[in-house]
């Protein structure tokens, strides 16, 4: 017996290194080298994609570098581009969190195929597993971010390739296009003026979505309210916003900025909720398109959710709330990657 008493003592010694070696912060040097070979370009990749009508390319950009924190930033739309989303450069870098802009297929930077046999979720899951796969990234690093429609994509995929998956960020997208529609219709309808909502309700009628009087109202009267909670846009959600590919929107989305129609229509993954088992952050906003309360709920059904409420924040709650917003999904990156190197 005491030969084995140096032994354990040894071992403890060499897990307690090694737990403070891998906790160390990064420099500033390893975090900033993007490790690129060949002819440098900040970080940007064109990644070929393998589809049934043909091989294509999608665009990413590498920010950062932490060999156990790599997350994958899914936009929303879907069609609209990465750009919105650039307001993470003023909170990711300080934590040493290496993340990976990326426009999905028909999305601004990337290839614009003519095919719309190609705008179907099933073929996304792949895009973005073949995405994964370009870049590396595996259980050990992978955390997979998706805001509205990319929050429907994030779920999809984490149900089909869990197994690659550190962890998950759903933001602000409820997992039922029926529950959506019910809450739009029930709760947020309501808060219009009736006589605005009964002008609305004329052009939805009528399908005639192309009307600039239907859209007036609901830049004046449904927006401000509950897509973005500011007096001007910032510049980055306002570029990526006039970027946004109408034909992919429109045939997975639906014509109309009030309920989910289109591909998507049918879509609802709140029984297989239970499946999901990696650490999961759901986030919900008081004035978002989505319900909070269901977001919520969300969190509580897959096997190790956590919820994050924006009280100030809408569907753009990176924006209208941000230090609500990013301490929260920062802490729950931070607390994920805490627990694998215990």
């Amino acid at each position: 017996m005491k030969s084995i008493k140096p032994f354990f003592a040894a071992t403890i010694i060499v897990f307690l290194t090694i737990g403070l070696q891998a906790q160390q912060p990064l420099t500033l040097k390893e975090y900033h080298n993007l490790n690129e070979k060949g002819i440098k370009t900040g970080g940007v990749r064109m990644i070929p994609i393998h589809t049934p009508k043909g091989d294509f390319k999608v665009w990413t950009k590498q920010m950062g570098n932490n060999p156990r924190i790599k997350v994958l930033l899914l936009h929303g739309g879907p069609g609209c581009s990465h750009e919105y989303l650039e307001c993470f450069d003023s909170f990711f870098p300080q934590e040493g969190i290496e993340y990976y802009y990326y426009d999905q297929l028909g999305s601004f930077y990337s290839d614009h195929p003519g095919d719309t046999s190609l705008w179907h979720l099933n073929r996304f899951v792949e895009e973005v597993e073949q995405v994964r796969t370009a870049l590396g990234l595996d259980s050990s690093n992978f955390y997979l971010f998706g805001h509205s429609w990319g929050g429907i994509l994030a779920l999809e995929y984490a149900l089909k390739y869990r197994k690659n998956l550190k962890g998950l960020i759903i933001s602000n997208m409820m997992c039922s296009i029926e529950k959506y529609n019910e809450y739009a219709e029930n709760v947020l309808a309501k808060q219009l003026p009736p006589d605005v909502l009964a002008e609305i309700q004329k052009y939805e009628a009528a399908k005639d979505f192309e009307n600039p009087r239907y859209m007036e109202l609901l830049e004046e009267y449904f927006y401000p309210e509950h897509l973005m909670r500011l007096k001007t846009y910032p510049e980055p959600a306002s570029r990526g916003y006039n970027h946004c590919n109408v034909t992919v929107y429109t045939l997975m989305q639906g014509p109309s900025e009030f309920r989910g129609a289109g591909r998507l229509l049918h879509w609802d993954r709140s029984k297989e909720l239970p499946e999901i088992t990696v650490p999961t952050l759901t986030i919900g906003a008081k004035y978002d398109t989505m319900d909070p309360e269901y977001m919520k709920w969300m969190a509580t059904q897959v096997q190790n959710g956590t919820y994050l409420y924006c009280p100030n924040g809408s569907h753009s709650a990176m924006y209208d709330d941000q230090e609500v917003y990013f301490r929260g999904l920062i802490k729950f990156i931070l607390d994920v990657d805490k627990e694998t190197v215990k």
